[in-house]
């Protein structure tokens, strides 16, 4: 499985750049974090106009579902529950709240010493908190108002932020992107750093987006030169450049949960496919 995977990964091919099928505008509000929910064409995404009020879209009409305001500065991040309708949001405020699509009102506050970054487990039962650049903290969302149970301290870098926050498909691992020139792998359970992953281009200190492969197993992030580097998570070795041809930063760069597909953005989007033969 491994060496299928690694062969798909130096195999990809670049599919050809495809048109938007349909646009929809938000310039009244308009639109900065997004997500997809589980009821079919739906998503909540946050604003970066007027306020900091997360919205519930239906995208078959076009028409807001609900809304969820409360935080009272940039939302920077936002996680939906892979096992139902609750979600998480974390502001510049230094808060990070917990919604349920059925309601508008803030099922949970946490407030934080600092800038969070969040996001849920595979599983739906945890959910992992970035705090200040340095702090990596686990709630159980059965008891969240208890207070986080386990805390681990990184390393603080002054030359960087955090930006995001990921588990791995399996659980076993949190990938740490920063808007430096690098990012880490940790240990999911006892919090160590089991890599650190550069040499990619990151001058201008812009937001790239990192993802793991659906089989956990490997780790790629685009570069401010429009390529994707791709790591193998357990020995910490660049696997593999791939060049999209994009025009500036990636910053958005994310995999179909089940099959070794992804997309990778700029101000264009592209499709990439394995190309190994049967």
């Amino acid at each position: 499985m491994c060496m299928l995977i690694l062969t798909c990964l130096l195999t990809l091919s670049l599919v050809t750049t495809i048109q938007p099928k349909r646009t929809l505008y938000s310039k009244k509000y308009g639109v900065d974090l997004i997500r997809y929910t589980h009821a079919a064409n739906t998503v909540v995404y946050s604003s970066n106009k007027i306020d900091d009020t997360i919205r519930y879209l239906s995208l078959h009409d076009n028409k807001y579902i609900r809304y969820f305001p409360g935080h009272s500065k940039r939302v920077v991040a936002l996680s939906m529950s892979p096992v139902d309708d609750t979600f998480i949001s974390g502001s510049l405020d230094k808060t990070i709240r917990l919604w349920d699509l059925r309601s508008p009102n803030c099922q949970g506050l946490m407030h934080l010493q600092g800038k969070p970054v969040c996001s849920f487990d595979p599983e739906g039962l945890i959910f992992a908190a970035g705090v200040n650049s340095e702090m990596v903290k686990l709630y159980d969302l059965r008891s969240f108002d208890k207070g986080p149970f386990a805390t681990f301290k990184m390393q603080y870098d002054r030359t960087c932020e955090w930006t995001g926050l990921k588990f791995s498909n399996d659980g076993k691992l949190i990938l740490i992107s920063t808007n430096g020139s690098f990012i880490r792998l940790i240990d999911a359970f006892k919090g160590v750093v089991m890599h650190t992953f550069g040499g990619y281009a990151n001058s201008k200190a812009v937001t790239l987006e990192a993802s793991f492969t659906p089989d956990s197993q490997f780790i790629m992030i685009g570069s401010e030169d429009g390529k994707i580097h791709v790591w193998n998570g357990e020995s910490g070795i660049k696997v593999a450049v791939l060049d999209g041809k994009h025009t500036g930063p990636i910053t958005c760069l994310q995999f179909n949960p089940k099959f070794m597909t992804f997309a990778s953005a700029c101000s264009n989007m592209a499709f990439w496919l394995p190309t190994i033969d049967d």
